[in-house]
């Protein structure tokens, strides 16, 4: 019996690795794409920046013919995890980076579905949208990302509308998450990520196999009637008033 595929973008980074670990440790074949060079090793890597695949119809032209070799028409899982999180607020913000923005996380989502929905539906399987707490509780400075990941959500529910029976679509929407990103932010600051984690009701921020037991979950649910959520993996902290006490 051959193995199941799964394609995973942003696979280079923690959670894109973890994912792809956790998806090759339960037997699926991986694919990845990342816009950094990778292991190409049996065909499983594509290097794509998502921006230029939107906007460049050679790049869809050559991720299209490369799915379709490497996942032996067999793509069960599409999992869209590939983001670019462009600081800015509302009196600074450039027209050029509010693009870049919505074509990386928004369209190219789309338009990856798109050319690969033929596969997706013949295999009965699924899609996984990673959003953010962004979507629905963000901060100053960070108006094209959270947008973005709002309207994310917004095309996970039309999407499964939209398709029915045919591909059930999900997403996860995860808060801090333990990355080496998330720890230069602090500049070594180990006592403000402490804290971070202490915001949090679960006590401490995520770990990135903790997305992926979420994604897993969604992916690979026998359910057809799991189709249009958005699962809040945020250490209970979207529950939280912090009103003084």
């Amino acid at each position: 019996m051959s193995k199941k595929t799964v394609l995973i973008t942003g696979c280079l980074g923690t959670i894109g690795q973890a994912v792809a670990h956790g998806f090759r440790e339960a037997g699926f074949h991986v694919l990845g794409t990342d816009k950094e060079p990778g292991d190409r090793a049996d065909d499983s890597y594509f290097e794509m920046d998502l921006q230029a695949f939107v906007e460049k119809p050679s790049i869809q032209e050559r991720f299209v013919s490369w799915a379709d070799k490497s996942s032996r028409g067999k793509l069960f899982c599409l999992i869209h995890n590939a983001a670019t999180q462009i600081l800015g607020g509302v009196t600074d913000l450039t027209l050029a980076d509010w693009d870049k923005s919505l074509k990386t996380n928004l369209t190219a989502p789309l338009l990856l579905t798109q050319k690969l929905l033929r596969q997706l539906e013949a295999a009965k399987g699924s899609i996984v949208h990673v959003t953010s707490i962004h979507s629905r509780l963000t901060k100053r400075g960070f108006v094209a990302y959270a947008t973005s990941k709002a309207a994310l959500e917004g095309l996970t529910r039309s999407m499964a509308v939209d398709l029915g029976g045919r591909v059930r679509v999900n997403s996860v929407a995860p808060a801090a998450i333990h990355t080496p990103m998330l720890e230069q932010s602090f500049q070594g600051d180990t006592s403000r990520l402490r804290q971070l984690g202490s915001f949090h009701p679960a006590g401490n921020v995520g770990q990135a196999k903790e997305v992926f037991d979420a994604i897993f979950y969604l992916a690979t649910a026998k359910s057809p009637f799991l189709t249009g959520t958005t699962l809040n993996l945020d250490g209970g902290i979207g529950s939280r008033l912090h009103d003084p006490e």
